[in-house]
């Protein structure tokens, strides 16, 4: 039988994975059926309406990768809406470019989003979701700008653009 000598780092790095994969695993955000919501759907609706990128980022507070999104550079008038709802969530006169790589706001239209605590990959975050059908858009930080200070951090995926 022969032998294949294993590398301290590679032994290193497998056990780091054995260890890490479990804790990331049990670290996942709730989904957004554990409340009632004014727009909802089963989530074979939710998965046909949305698709599979969408469907993870909205329902499973999945996160999109940075400066992949079309809406990152949006300049005209308009709304940004819940691409699972269709309800109004940002206005075009707080967007602005954070430089982050996900479309940014200073503040959400009045009553169209919730927050909640997010400790997922042990930090403790805001995160932001539809106040009327309860999808995962993004997250909340306070490094924005003036009148706030507040930087909605969302997923061009969570939504869609409506130009006025």
């Amino acid at each position: 039988m022969r032998e294949f000598p294993i590398g301290r780092r590679r032994l290193l790095a497998g056990i780091g994975v054995g260890i890490a994969l479990p804790v990331l695993s049990a670290c996942g955000a709730e989904p957004a059926q554990a409340k009632d919501y004014p727009f909802s759907l089963s989530d074979a609706q939710w998965r046909r309406q949305l698709g599979g990128e969408r469907y993870r980022i909205l329902r499973e507070a999945g996160t999109e990768p940075r400066f992949t999104s079309g809406l990152l550079h949006e300049k005209r008038k308009g709304t940004f809406v819940c691409a699972g709802c269709k309800s109004p969530l940002y206005s075009s006169a707080t967007k602005y470019d954070s430089r982050t790589g996900w479309p940014s706001f200073w503040k959400a239209i009045p009553g169209a989003i919730e927050t909640s605590t997010d400790t997922t990959f042990g930090m403790v975050r805001t995160e932001a979701r539809c106040a009327t059908c309860g999808s995962h858009l993004g997250h909340i930080f306070g490094d924005g700008p003036r009148p706030t200070g507040k930087r909605h951090c969302i997923n061009g995926l969570a939504m869609e653009f409506r130009p006025t």
